[in-house]
């Protein structure tokens, strides 16, 4: 016989399963995440398309609707979506062929928790694009009560060119997700 847990016991979800967007741009938008997470198309037509860059069936849809109203940037709704890499050399490479592809961040800041840069799409849907600094929950939970964090609960900008220069240099990775290791210049 099975039975469900008790009410007073809630069940976090497994994982982020998707997200759509419904696109003025609906074909700029699609090709803009196919490039910038490098990903494929699952399934599309004229109205819909499913993309995935990993075994999930999805990772995020596009609803084609050309009349819909505009996104206000400062209006109510998400503010963003972030993507994590594996590794800072996994995110300097993806800032680097995103760049090369004319695809900048309109903003690069070490957070603390996270080594961050953000873009916007066709739509103005801001993406973060990002690594986790802190390899154990523990030393994450001691810098969020730290002091540093709330002096500065936002982070440190960071030139992401200056950050290719000291990775290729072979600078320790330890010190390179630091904040204000690679300072805008």
């Amino acid at each position: 016989m099975r039975e469900l847990r008790p009410t007073d016991e809630p069940i976090a979800p497994a994982k982020l399963a998707h997200y759509v967007l419904r696109c003025r741009c609906f074909a700029d938008t699609k090709a803009w995440y196919l490039k910038v997470l490098n990903a494929k198309v699952q399934f599309e037509n004229d109205f819909l398309s499913f993309i995935t860059y990993d075994d999930e069936h999805h990772r995020m849809a596009f609803v084609n609707m050309p009349n819909c109203e505009e996104q206000s940037l400062h209006g109510q709704g998400v503010d963003h979506v972030a993507f994590t890499y594996d590794g800072l050399g996994g995110l300097l490479s993806t800032y680097r062929r995103l760049k090369a592809e004319g695809i900048e961040p309109y903003w690069c800041i070490n957070h603390g928790p996270t080594t961050s840069l953000y873009y916007r799409d066709p739509e103005n849907n801001q993406i973060e694009l990002q690594i986790d600094n802190f390899e154990k929950l523990e030393d994450l939970n001691a810098w969020f009560r730290g002091a540093a964090f709330g002096d500065n609960p936002l982070g440190v900008e960071f030139d992401p060119e200056h950050l290719i220069e000291r990775y290729e240099r072979g600078d320790p990775v330890g010190e390179l997700i630091q904040q204000g290791s690679a300072p805008k210049r």
